[in-house]
């Protein structure tokens, strides 16, 4: 490629095409660290580079709210997530349970249970940031489609960014709960009959 004096070009930025393509991603960017900073994504603490996963036989709660949000991680690294809200919940028979693998000795598994008695796991303002859930799932008084910004059923500060899809509902009941996650945070959260191993090999709740 030759300039209009005959002069080599070795390379040309098409800056109207640069320009085009990267503000909407800077935008976006930016609107997720605005967000980040005003907290109005997951986002309370950085997540660690593992997942856990969550099992319960069942879960009622009351003051149910769910929407999308971000969590982040050391490096700063935006992890999409379904953020579960919930004023009060109860589990029966909890099981959680993450897989570590370190070198040489191979994976390592910590698994919890709690609640395997007749007295069930209780949390107040219990937030959950997952990337799965699965279960057979009852609700009352039930909102699906409201915007995230005016969710008011969940516990405080159960509130997602405006214009983006939540739904809320009086209560909810899941059976056969089943669920993989990023981080959870609650107000309260008492586990009756604890019960904690680590054990070499993979041993998850699911």
């Amino acid at each position: 490629m030759k300039d209009a004096h005959g002069r080599p070009v070795t390379g040309r930025i098409r800056w109207r095409r640069f320009a085009a393509l990267s503000v909407p991603a800077l935008v976006g960017t930016a609107a997720l660290g605005i967000a980040l900073a005003n907290g109005a994504l997951a986002a309370s603490f950085a997540v660690s580079g593992q997942q856990f996963k969550v099992s319960a036989d069942s879960l009622t709660g009351d003051g149910f709210a769910q929407y999308g949000s971000v969590d982040t991680n050391a490096r700063g690294d935006l992890l999409p997530v379904a953020v579960t809200a919930i004023k009060s919940a109860r589990m029966h028979h909890l099981c959680q349970s993450v897989v570590t693998h370190l070198p040489v000795i191979g994976d390592i598994s910590l698994h919890l249970s709690a609640g395997t008695g007749s007295t069930p796991v209780e949390a107040t303002n219990l937030f959950v940031d997952a990337t799965q859930l699965s279960g057979d799932a009852s609700f009352h008084g039930i909102e699906i489609g409201r915007d995230a910004s005016t969710l008011d059923k969940g516990p405080d500060g159960g509130q997602g960014m405006q214009d983006l899809f939540a739904q809320q509902a009086d209560d909810v009941s899941i059976g056969s709960l089943r669920q993989t996650a990023w981080a959870t945070n609650a107000g309260t959260f008492k586990l009756s009959g604890l019960n904690m191993k680590i054990s070499k090999g993979t041993k998850e709740c699911f």
